[in-house]
This record gives structure tokens, sequence and C-alpha cells, in this order.
């Protein structure tokens, strides 16, 4: 009761927001399209730690409400200590998913990190379709989904070895991209695929392209930063973007960076 209250008090305000055309650079920064204000939206965060957790951080320093959906409570104290809040719910139960939702009063966007593991993908697959199918029924306004580099058409994009140790997860995470560009007419989408993920400090070097073939790693960090950028750009409607450090690169591939 006390997030819907100052949810309610929060959105009878609305600030001006003006920003400052941007070059395109290696240096990562504030949008410079936003869809929405980030003062006045409510997320959804998704996944149980890593990159999700970094995103909910990211997302509260613009100033957004943030709701952390996880399995267990074992990150309660964390999640609160940045002022976010914490719903249970398992992805894979669409009725503790749409629960969860339910929690979230006025819920504009929902950022999915979920995923399993190559023995047990389930989550990457039918654990994300829930909460896409769950978020077209609430009238959740753009929805993104964090996947990898491998899906779908970026099928050949990592080495053959790192696939073939990779395809049970990358198999059912495509099948969640497909299912949320279904319903790309009922809520915007954008699909961020990382490369190899590495858990030291952000760079500042992580790039977006639209271009399949690209593949190399990434801090998570800095995917982090990324996907939150997407959440309030306009140019990054319903786009499939790869994401990764312009300086970790496989091979010296020529391709051309989107940016936000």
């Amino acid at each position: 009761m006390q997030a819907r209250t100052a949810m309610a008090m929060r959105r009878t305000i609305q600030p001006t927001w003006t920003t400052k055309g941007t070059k395109r650079t290696t240096r990562i920064g504030r949008t410079n399209t936003m869809a929405l204000d980030p003062d006045n939206t409510s997320v959804l965060v998704a996944g149980g730690g890593g990159v999700a957790m970094d995103v909910a951080r990211a997302l509260k320093d613009r100033g957004a409400w943030v709701w952390c959906m996880q399995r267990s409570e074992a990150r309660r104290a964390e999640v609160e200590d940045m002022l976010a809040f914490l719903v249970k719910a398992d992805a894979l139960d669409a009725e503790s998913v749409g629960k969860a939702m339910d929690a979230a009063d006025g819920l504009d966007v929902v950022v999915s990190t979920v995923g399993g593991t190559t023995a047990q993908p389930q989550a990457d697959g039918q654990g994300n379709i829930n909460l896409i199918e769950e978020a077209a029924k609430r009238g959740v306004k753009r929805f993104v989904l964090v996947t990898s580099i491998g899906t779908g058409d970026s099928k050949d994009a990592p080495p053959k070895p790192v696939y073939d140790t990779l395809e049970p997860v990358l198999v059912e995470k495509t099948k969640a991209e497909e299912r949320l560009k279904q319903l790309g007419n009922e809520m915007e989408y954008v699909i961020v695929r990382p490369g190899g993920l590495k858990s030291d400090p952000a760079t500042g070097n992580g790039v977006l392209t639209e271009d399949v073939r690209v593949c190399g790693a990434i801090h998570r960090e800095d995917v982090a930063e990324l996907v939150c950028q997407a959440v309030f750009s306009d140019k990054a409607k319903n786009k499939v973007l790869s994401a990764v450090d312009r300086n970790q690169l496989f091979g010296e591939p020529e391709f051309d960076v989107f940016v936000l």
C-alpha cells in the first residue's frame, strides 16, 4: 500500500526534461531520445542477480520506480537498500508472475534477464514467455528482453564450439524472442543480445549493433547501462541489438554502432 501511495504521489509531478544531442562516441551516456520519463516510470526487473541487479541500480540512478522480481528473499536487503521493492515469483509459474506484476502499480516496462542452465534451460524459454504474455495482458508499454548472441539470426556469430555448448539455452532464448516479436503489435519490445559476460567493473566501451555477425565479450555493468538506455529510448523501439565491448571483439569485424 505504501508503495502504491508513493507511486500515485510521484505521478502527479510532471518535471520538464531537456536533452542535448550527442555524437557517436565510445563513452556511454544518457539517451538523446526518451520514450518515457524516468522519474515517472515503473519498471519490473525480472532476474535473480548479476545483470538484473545492475539494471535495477542503473534504473534507480535515473529516478525510476523499480520492482525486482526474484524467486527468493535472499537479496531483499540489497534490493531495499537501493530503495527498490522486491516481489517474489517464479518465472515458470505464470500465476505468480501475474501477481508480481499486479504488485507494481501502473507498470510501464518489464526488463527480463531470466535464464536457466544448459541442463535446465526452461526458464530461458517458457519462463520468459510467461513474463512476456503476462506483461502484454496488463498493457505494459515496453518489454526489454536480455538474451544472448547466438540466438535467432545471430546463430552463426559465436564460434561453433561455443554455440554447441550453449545450444540448449540458445534454442530456448530464441523461442522467447519469437514470442515477444509476435506480440509486437500489442507491446513495444527491445531485444538485447550480449556477448560473453564478464563480472569485472564497467569499461564504458559497451556498444550496440544491429549486425548479427558480431561477437565478443562485454562486462555485466556495461550491459546493464545499455539495457537501461534502451528502456527509455524511442530509437530502440522494436529493435534487436547485439551488445559487445568494442575492445573485446572476436576477430576484427567492421560494423555500425547503433547509437541510442
